[in-house]
């Protein structure tokens, strides 16, 4: 009889669609890899997959093979996750990803009484402001920011994302703040991620708006420390420079114009029917620390 796991190593490599992908997103190194889907090829007695030097196909046998498969791990992952689903009780290993300057502001500093909570989870969580294909790359769940776009993954949204333009006092003082939205022209602008355009809401309806300056980065922290130092007016999220706001460090302008109220912080996952409890589990902790007033709005 064929062994499970080298099924699940199968269909690994072919979501993936390759052998080292496939071997970060189970923990084996590519050779371990291919020697278990040359086992499994043996013991069937048919090539499942085409192997070149750029990709991985599938045969006809491993196209139908697969498919068969698939039908086999997703009633074996539903079992699973309807047992754990009854339970309150999390365990094994969950991987996360999330992004990185609010994964260190508004995820890090709360993960104490969750794991305290938890002790036989382990936690195994990337921070990455890249896009991060968590099926691919052997993610249970991912924390993300922005518009929600048709996909297969489900989405459970956390709190609204709230952007101001804002300033610090000493480049208003020296500056002056805008009074319209053109008057950012004459204003030094700090774009993140590399001279990203601006989506804004007011008076006039919506725009973009391309913001020009001095400084280009891609690295949104860089920008959250160049505004803060005086540098120029920037595009923020309230979660954050809420600390800033409130004490003085920087200030709203152009306070009839913010970012566009499509942005949401959400948690996606794999499209399940049955939903492992240490991913509800975490959900639900986020949940109930943000929601609709997140307290960084507070």
């Amino acid at each position: 009889m064929t062994n499970l796991g080298d099924l699940e190593i199968f269909a690994r490599v072919v979501s993936s669609g390759s052998m080292s992908a496939a071997g970060r997103a189970l923990g084996f190194s590519p050779a371990v890899i291919s020697k278990r889907i040359k086992r499994l090829e043996d013991r069937l007695g048919t090539r499942l997959l085409q192997r070149t030097t750029r990709q991985i196909s599938l045969t006809e046998a491993g196209q139908g093979f697969y498919d068969r498969v698939l039908g086999i791990l997703t009633g074996i992952e539903e079992a699973e996750a309807y047992a754990s689903g009854r339970s309150s009780q999390a365990q094994g290993v969950l991987r996360i990803s999330a992004p990185t300057s609010f994964g260190r502001m508004h995820i890090a500093p709360h993960l104490t009484g969750f794991m305290k909570d938890h002790l036989d989870l382990k936690l195994h969580i990337v921070l990455t402001d890249d896009f991060t294909d968590i099926v691919a790359e052997g993610f249970d769940m991912a924390v993300r920011i922005g518009e929600l776009t048709d996909s297969s993954l489900v989405a459970r949204k956390l709190a609204p994302v709230r952007r101001l333009l804002c300033a610090s006092p000493d480049y208003i003082a020296s500056n002056g703040a805008p009074n319209e939205i053109g008057d950012l022209a004459r204003h030094f602008c700090l774009p993140a991620h590399n001279n990203d355009n601006w989506k804004l809401e007011g008076p006039e309806g919506s725009l973009v708006w391309h913001p020009e300056g001095p400084l280009v980065t891609n690295s949104s922290e860089i920008v959250r420390a160049a505004v803060i130092a005086g540098a120029g007016i920037a595009l923020r999220s309230t979660w954050d420079i809420g600390p800033e706001l409130r004490s003085g460090q920087l200030v709203q302008v152009l306070p009839q114009w913010e970012g566009s109220k499509n942005l949401t912080l959400s948690a996606v996952y794999p499209s399940r029917q049955f939903l492992p409890a240490k991913v509800r589990l975490f959900i639900d902790h986020l949940a109930g620390l943000y929601g609709p007033v997140p307290y960084w709005e507070r």
